[in-house]
């Protein structure tokens, strides 16, 4: 019998532990995860990519610039400026914790004092991380800012050369 509750206890940890990878993708209902886009007007556009459950903050900040570069070429302009960006966290865990309590009782005479120690870890799979972008797209060369990117270099470097749509 302890075996078989051993077996559970280290399952139960290893599945706390597990999370499903955060593929570059277009958002799907089912999903939940991935890359959609709003046109706010001609060469203007909201860009929002979520991660899955864990997924690094940078990556889902990549993940988001990828898609505007990918629009910007998709729509015939060159290089893009990022005129607003929220990054926003749920579901953050606390991570591990240690407690001491202690207690006094005192009954018919006789008395007793109880001290406690616990601790406890987090297990889940980690924030889920969302970043979105507006963004203006231009033609040209590239103005020299810092939140102006080069569509096709972002392309190059964060989708490593995969192709646009």
């Amino acid at each position: 019998m302890q075996r078989l509750a051993g077996l559970a206890l280290s399952l139960l940890l290893l599945s706390g532990c597990a999370s499903a990878p955060t593929l570059y993708a277009a958002r799907t209902a089912s999903a939940g995860v991935g890359y959609s886009e709003f046109r706010l007007e001609p060469g203007r556009y909201r860009v929002t990519f979520q991660g899955g459950p864990g997924a690094p903050v940078e990556q889902v900040s990549d993940y988001a610039l990828l898609r505007a570069a990918e629009l910007a070429v998709r729509d015939g302009y060159d290089w893009f400026r990022v005129s607003d960006r929220l990054t926003t966290s749920t579901g953050a865990g606390s991570g591990p914790r240690l407690s001491i309590g202690g207690g006094s009782s005192r009954y018919g005479g006789h008395s007793s004092i109880g001290l406690g120690l616990g601790t406890s870890f987090d297990l889940g799979p980690g924030p889920t991380v969302t970043s979105s972008l507006e963004v203006v797209f231009g033609r040209g060369a590239a103005p020299r800012d810092a939140d102006v990117y080069v569509a096709q270099a972002i392309i190059r470097s964060v989708g490593y050369g995969r192709s646009t749509i």
